[in-house]
């Protein structure tokens, strides 16, 4: 094949996978790829899995079942699966669906060069390991074309946790953290390239132990970076927020006043059960610590309903655990069992009550969320710009509490950070007007 080659990546899942997707597609970069954003474009399809949802490996095989006839039409095109999914299932997916051409796990994507190679030769490429190498020091450093103003940086992988529900620890493995003189190298070069908000990324973030000062040195280290403005984190286990970190909330500009801290539960019995070495009063006592250090901080949380033997009474203490903490946003799903950990072999709890349960869950949480977005009419925040609205002259972009915001104003660009007034509170979005520009920091 001559010429410039076409890759499509379709990303499930997380934030992470986002992240791996841009590097995935940084390093075919170096083969002679560029992405395209339609499968029939393309030379090669890479499928970047997500194994958390519910089905998420038959979503994958309908996906694959999709390209048959492309596969048919061009017999040259590469098929690959990467992520999760390809961990769980490996060598299941290529006699599940011959055509696959490669598949690779999330700790080692860097070799995509070499299994594209083979795969090209006409062999089925196979990597599902977890190499003693870090997969980041054998990537191509980032090209140094612009990017958008926020960005994705992973600084730590895996969990140790083994929560009964998760099949991290079985895909991701161990936790690992990135050396911080790397994630500050490649923070510097985000911000060379147009970047002012960044969100460090983590299976269990606030473990990550790559510098001295743990998560909170790290966030203290970054935020000397000039031209960046903002930092976030994501996603966090309350076991792993410690002292340094809580305090970092109130004393580092930078840090942004939201934080994505789930418990999944608000029983005692459950969280048990869950495995989650912590219960509902601790981690009530955790976020009062947080608001004194920052009292305006938005809390975002995840939420399990009809988990295994979860009776009335329990499902009871998770909304009145969520009547006490009141939540900016949250994400809350029915259980699904993941074969291969413990809650799978438990007995289950009824559709029907799970549904029950899901929307009464839901309804309070919409609730809180809306109530706590309509008190930011008549206050000013401050609003990172990140790209056009779909009306002539609106501008859109995220408050430091995550609130997607619009505006007005022709003297705004992607990459602009203004002061502005809410003066009405939509479904999804606030609406801000008398924009204030702010000068870099």
């Amino acid at each position: 094949m001559t010429g410039t080659k076409k890759l499509y990546i379709k990303t499930y899942g997380c934030q992470m996978n986002v992240y791996d997707s841009e590097r995935m597609a940084e390093a075919m970069g170096g083969q002679g790829y560029e992405e395209v954003s339609s499968p029939e474009e393309a030379d090669m399809i890479l499928l970047n899995t997500c194994h958390i949802r519910e089905k998420a490996a038959e979503k994958v095989y309908s996906e694959l079942g999709r390209y048959k006839g492309l596969k048919a039409e061009k017999p040259d095109l590469t098929i690959g699966v990467a992520g999760c999914v390809a961990q769980a299932e490996g060598a299941e997916i290529m006699r599940r669906q011959p055509m696959v051409d490669l598949v690779v796990g999330p700790q080692s994507y860097h070799k995509l060069p070499q299994l594209e190679a083979r795969a090209r030769e006409g062999h089925k490429a196979l990597d599902t390991d977890f190499p003693e190498e870090d997969k980041f020091d054998h990537l191509k450093r980032r090209p140094k074309a612009r990017r958008g103003p926020t960005a994705f940086l992973t600084v730590q992988e895996g969990c140790d946790k083994f929560c009964a529900f998760c099949v991290v620890p079985y895909t991701r493995g161990a936790e690992v953290s990135r050396p911080a003189a790397r994630i500050m190298d490649e923070a510097r070069d985000l911000v060379e390239r147009g970047v002012r908000e960044i969100t460090l990324l983590g299976q269990n973030v606030n473990a990550y132990h790559g510098h001295d000062g743990g998560l909170a040195g790290l966030i203290r280290e970054l935020a000397t970076i000039d031209g960046l403005a903002r930092i976030r984190f994501t996603t966090s286990h309350p076991n792993d927020m410690d002292d340094a970190l809580i305090a970092a909330h109130g004393e580092v500009d930078k840090l942004m006043p939201y934080l994505h801290l789930p418990v999944q539960a608000g029983s005692d019995r459950i969280l048990k059960r869950m495995n989650r070495q912590h219960t509902a009063e601790q981690y009530i006592r955790l976020i009062e610590r947080l608001r004194d250090a920052r009292p305006d901080l938005h809390l975002s949380g995840d939420f399990i309903v009809g988990f295994p033997e979860e009776t009335e009474a329990d499902f009871q203490a998770t909304l009145d655990l969520i009547e006490a903490v009141r939540y900016g946003s949250a994400f809350s799903f029915k259980y699904s069992e993941r074969p291969g950990t413990p809650a799978a072999e438990r007995p289950q709890v009824d559709e029907a009550a799970k549904d029950d349960r899901l929307q009464r869950l839901q309804a309070l949480l919409t609730r809180q969320q809306r109530e706590l977005q309509d008190a930011m009419v008549g206050r000013e925040v401050e609003v990172l710009f990140e790209k056009p609205g779909r009306l002539p002259g609106q501008m859109v972009g995220k408050s430091e509490y995550l609130h997607a915001v619009h505006v007005h104003d022709e003297r705004i660009a992607p990459g602009d950070l203004a002061r502005v007034r809410i003066d009405h509170s939509g479904p999804n979005s606030l609406r801000g007007v008398e924009a204030v520009l702010q000068k870099p920091q």
